[in-house]
């Protein structure tokens, strides 16, 4: 199968790329960047690094048609396009909102047309996100009420596409990977874990979730922290992995 990993240069899409390198499903790895996507350290020896292709794309608001062609015929992509809360600061709420909801139904719009039928579209979010705006949350709502609605606007697109597209929306919690907390993020996970109630899932657990998803097709349109443990669990579990 050809996947897309869309913000292939990121803590998440990096570890996705990873396993995807070694995943004998997975025949063409599209890495959709603003920047060239490098081969993972650590990818192992099963790893073929000859499926994996950058493809750069400066405006993620008008994709060029030397992209499109790139993309054309994939049959899911798994979107890491966002801006985390730890990002949030660093822009006005416009440009965030802008990041995570405009560019992702532009990337649905793009490449629905392009791809193969069915395609498997999975969007990541976060565990806090929510959907209704009757439930505010409490701590960063303005920020968890734009997520959730970048949620319903790809589960929106999904069901006028008549079938074309094939939706899931993954909610982890707080995403760990051995040896990348530093004491800084240490506090910052607890008070998300004891204050907030955020779960925590590993880095790892995700991207071999996804991968999951995209290649052996989408078990729930959304999938919850719990959801991505169990999975991804199962998951590396199989090939023999524990990732990172």
């Amino acid at each position: 199968m050809k996947l897309i990993v869309a913000g292939s240069t990121g803590f998440v899409a990096t570890e996705v790329i990873r396993q995807a390198l070694s995943n004998p499903a997975i025949t063409s790895i599209k890495a959709l960047a603003r920047r060239p996507t490098d081969v993972p350290q650590n990818s192992g020896p099963g790893a073929d690094v000859s499926k994996l292709k950058s493809v750069v794309c400066d405006n993620f608001e008008e994709y060029p048609e030397s992209v499109k062609q790139e993309l054309a015929g994939a049959d899911a992509c798994i979107w890491l396009i966002a801006i985390t809360p730890s990002q949030i600061s660093k822009m006005t709420f416009l440009e965030a909102r802008k990041i995570c909801l405009d560019y992702t139904v532009k990337g649905l719009e793009t490449m629905t047309p392009v791809a193969s039928t069915p395609f498997r579209f999975l969007y990541t979010s976060g565990a806090n996100s929510e959907r209704d705006a009757t439930k505010k949350p409490w701590v960063l709502g303005d920020f968890c009420l734009m997520r959730g609605e970048c949620e319903t606007a790809v589960l929106d697109f999904a069901a006028k596409s008549q079938g074309k597209v094939q939706p899931c929306i993954a909610k982890p919690g707080l995403i760990d990977a051995p040896g990348k907390t530093g004491p800084l993020m240490s506090v910052v996970q607890m008070i998300g874990r004891s204050i907030i109630g955020l779960p925590k899932v590993q880095r790892s657990e995700v991207a071999a979730t996804l991968l999951h998803q995209a290649v052996n097709g989408i078990e729930k349109e959304t999938l919850f922290n719990e959801d991505l443990v169990r999975i991804g669990g199962t998951a590396l579990a199989g090939s023999g992995k524990t990732g990172e």
